[in-house]
């Protein structure tokens, strides 16, 4: 049992050790540039942004779960707030319309792959419902949070705590970008050796 324990924990995904540089968080984890690479080509979406949207609702935990809701004015705990779960944090209502949407029956939201394709496949959502741009990280952390809808009807203008917060997803998604020009040709170069190693 022990030994099963010991296998277990060595099979967990750890977050990235520097989540503040996302050349460093691709050099640790190659196989995650690859799949953000992927979704970059899939769904036109830029990598700096679900990456920064993606470090605010989960910090890049693979299990990550929403805070538990309590009853009893606060003092027993009793569930959680939301079915949020995973890298993307994505609910799901709206996990199940992706997979139903793109045919992808065996996504995980505990998968880095499945989570970053998702938040693509969101993000692009909401530039055509929205017509939010595909760059804003601002308005499309907006969208994540509220919903296209409640986007649609400016609820996030009730809540200036979220607003600070889409400001923070987009001043950290400028600065991936920044590191990500700096480094890509490099995380290229490195997919095609280890594509023919």
């Amino acid at each position: 049992m022990a030994a099963f324990s010991v296998l277990l924990a060595a099979c967990t995904v750890t977050p990235p050790k520097d989540s503040s540089n996302l050349c460093a968080i691709f050099e640790e984890k190659p196989d995650w540039y690859d799949a953000a690479d992927d979704m970059r080509e899939r769904w036109g979406v830029p990598i700096h942004v679900p990456m920064a949207m993606m470090y605010q609702e989960s910090s890049f935990k693979a299990d990550a779960l929403p805070p538990k809701d309590t009853i009893f004015f606060g003092l027993i705990p009793w569930g959680r707030v939301s079915s949020a779960y995973g890298y993307s944090q994505a609910k799901t209502l709206t996990w199940q319309d992706y997979v139903r949407e793109t045919g992808n029956g065996w996504a995980d939201r505990d998968d880095f792959e499945d989570a970053i394709d998702f938040m693509g496949w969101f993000i692009a959502k909401s530039h055509t419902i929205n017509g939010v741009s595909k760059w804003d990280a601002y308005a499309q952390y907006l969208n994540y949070h509220e919903g296209w809808g409640g986007y649609r009807r400016g609820t996030y203008q009730r809540k200036a705590w979220l607003v600070k917060v889409s400001e923070r997803v987009k001043s950290r998604s400028l600065r991936y970008a920044s590191q990500l020009r700096g480094c890509e040709e490099e995380l290229q170069k490195s997919w095609l050796w280890r594509l023919f190693t």
